[in-house]
């Protein structure tokens, strides 16, 4: 989980203006290199995730987390407060995703699964007292929703994760991927089919397919 008090560091701790993100950002826009390396820790993990969940190998996600800092570090001055920090950087790392997409510069690598998120399953399985039987069982559908999104075309990733991990609207997911808001729908609705079909659930039930997506 983020951090929820003061975003300080031991090198800031000393000046007592820099106790709010605003001031941060603006000490980070007069090319204050550590105000924005605060900043980064504070968000860092949530943007690693965000671009786990999209390409699923732990090496590309981290290559991409370090273009969107870059990225970041070189636009601060742009950044103007309409809207929140995290949403800015999230519209950085939406187009380095699409820069990518389009560069195809993305290996497969050989389709490498990141195990770290099924271990942490397995070691918070153990420290709960719940069965090996069930450790196993989340293993599997780990490994049943990663094999029905590496299916998807990269979009149609991208918008499921946007959709499901993100929150964002559907006119929100068309505007920052510049799609349609059909489009955006359609490829909701196939991922889901996929994850429907690898998890072997119905049509019409009242299980939650993409909370069971959102675990990976």
């Amino acid at each position: 989980m983020l951090a929820s008090g003061p975003l300080t560091s031991p090198g800031l701790r000393d000046n007592p203006l820099i106790d709010s993100e605003e001031e941060l950002i603006r000490q980070a826009q007069r090319a204050d290199s550590d105000a924005f390396c605060v900043l980064a820790e504070h968000y860092e993990r949530r943007i690693y995730s965000l671009a786990f969940h999209y390409c699923h190998d732990s090496e590309d996600a981290e290559d991409l987390s370090q273009e969107v800092w870059l990225r970041a570090y070189q636009a601060i001055r742009s950044f103007r407060g309409e809207s929140s920090f995290y949403t800015w950087l999230r519209r950085i790392t939406i187009n380095c995703f699409l820069n990518r997409r389009r560069a195809r510069s993305f290996g497969r690598r050989g389709q490498n699964i990141e195990f770290s998120s099924l271990e942490l399953v397995s070691n918070t399985s153990e420290a709960s007292g719940i069965s090996s039987e069930r450790t196993l069982h989340n293993r599997i559908l780990l490994e049943k929703v990663r094999e029905a999104l590496s299916e998807l075309t990269t979009q149609q990733r991208l918008i499921f994760v946007l959709k499901h991990y993100e929150g964002m609207t559907y006119e929100e997911i068309s505007e920052a991927v510049g799609c349609s808001t059909g489009t955006a729908k359609k490829s909701v609705s196939r991922a889901i089919a996929k994850l429907r079909t690898r998890l072997d659930v119905a049509v019409g039930t009242t299980d939650c397919v993409p909370c069971a997506a959102g675990e990976f």
